[in-house]
């Protein structure tokens, strides 16, 4: 399994527009329903920044391809404070958390 965090923070009077396309990438998802791929996106305290965590089989990633992610990813430069960090992770432990 392949882990991966992205971390960015978002201007605050372009909160609502994110939320608004991160909840669109979800719904495709849904409709979708794509095996071996598990996916989260959290609020901060600050209320502008997101974090989003991936859990995927290797190479299955259906992000690249769904309409919603490519609208999301445009002009994300521009809806940001910081910019888009993305980190691998390394499961340590995990309760109910990964599928792994």
């Amino acid at each position: 399994m392949r882990y991966v965090m992205v971390r960015y923070r978002i201007k605050p009077d372009r909160v609502d527009e994110n939320e608004a396309l991160v909840r669109g990438v979800y719904a495709e998802l849904a409709s979708l329903a794509p095996e071996g791929f598990r996916y989260a996106t959290l609020k901060l305290p600050d209320g502008v920044s997101f974090v989003h965590i991936a859990e995927s089989e290797e190479g299955r990633t259906p992000l690249p391809g769904l309409a919603a992610f490519q609208r999301f990813q445009e002009g994300i430069g521009e809806r940001c404070d910081e910019p888009p960090v993305v980190s691998e992770l390394t499961p340590i432990g995990a309760y109910r958390l990964f599928a792994g």
